[in-house]
């Protein structure tokens, strides 16, 4: 153990964290496989993604500016947390220092945040492409999208920073085994053995940033497009305006539905910390290798940008065979 003193107060910090993961499940390490397996696919859907978003011409509008951050933010979300946990289990490397495990709280709960702000993001695209269509492309401008991006990103480093300092201010007397997964904060200031009602409220703030609070302008964003929409007299408009929308509300769903059910399911029951654990992770680990294929799928504007490059590429190939072959005649 090691003691910092200050104002003649003693804060106990252990030299490591032991990240406990499942309790007696045998071949526990096929599920740690499984999520080598999704961290693969999240990688090359999410690179994917970016790449036809970079190359398509007709894809360089504000709107998926937004949709490369979130596959940014789920790929950088997916490399903070998988390959750490698969070191962690796979490779039995289970202690983790004290400061490591600060840093991996950090880029963990900074990218999900990520990922569930550039929802709430998306919504507000599409609720000002609805709801004032005259008025889109005056509001939605790039230069305002880059500077809401931002915010996030420094509203968010500002927030988790403060987070994971907080555990500074804690103690750990006796156990240093956190029951989890990876370096999560309540199993961490759970152990501690002084006053942590400081970081009880923080982590209820984290939850209300994290989640319920885009939720909530997420669901005011659509129940405003849901009145404008039953206005549209044409049908057929109506259809074509809720197929822009299909997609993100997929997205929407996938993300908070699954961590909605886990903690209304924890407080419902007590959860086995082996399901917890399983919960926890698929809900972390399954939105962003789903998120590409969703928007590859249901996005025409994508999917029309994905054709459109493999015929130029097959007419840039036909084109360099030609000149190969007039060279060799």
């Amino acid at each position: 153990m090691q003691s910092n003193s200050s104002a003649n107060v003693t804060f106990v910090r252990p030299a490591t964290f032991f990240i406990n993961g499942f309790f007696n499940v045998p071949h526990a390490k096929y599920y740690y496989v499984f999520l080598s397996l999704v961290y693969v696919v999240t990688v090359l859907g999410n690179s994917f993604i970016m790449c036809i978003i970079y190359l398509a011409r007709r894809l360089h509008t504000v709107k998926y500016i937004s949709v490369f951050h979130l596959a940014l933010s789920d790929l950088c979300g997916s490399s903070a947390l998988i390959p750490k946990v698969i070191d962690t289990f796979l490779l039995e490397h289970q202690d983790i220092s004290y400061e490591a495990c600060l840093t991996y709280m950090f880029f963990v709960y900074h990218f999900m945040n990520l990922q569930s702000l550039t929802l709430l993001v998306l919504a507000y695209d599409r609720v000002v492409a609805i709801c004032f269509p005259l008025r889109y492309h005056a509001i939605v401008t790039k230069t305002a999208m880059f500077l809401i991006i931002g915010l996030m990103w420094i509203l968010s480093v500002t927030f988790f920073s403060v987070l994971v300092g907080s555990v500074n201010r804690l103690s750990f007397c006796g156990s240093n085994v956190l029951d989890s997964y990876f370096c999560d904060y309540g199993p961490i200031y759970r152990i501690a053995c002084n006053d942590n009602s400081v970081n009880v409220l923080l982590g209820k703030i984290c939850y209300s940033l994290l989640i319920f609070t885009p939720l909530i302008l997420i669901f005011i964003s659509y129940v405003c497009i849901a009145l404008v929409l039953f206005k549209i007299p044409h049908g057929v408009d109506r259809i074509k305006s809720i197929k822009t929308c299909t997609s993100h509300l997929m997205l929407v769903a996938i993300f908070y539905i699954p961590i909605l059910s886990n903690n209304i399911a924890s407080i419902i029951t007590p959860l086995h910390p082996n399901a917890r654990i399983i919960n926890n992770s698929l809900t972390q680990i399954i939105p962003p290798m789903l998120n590409p294929i969703i928007y590859t799928l249901k996005t025409e504007e994508v999917m029309q940008s994905i054709k459109e490059l493999y015929k130029r590429s097959r007419v840039s190939t036909t084109q360099e065979r030609n000149i190969k072959c007039s060279r060799r005649n």
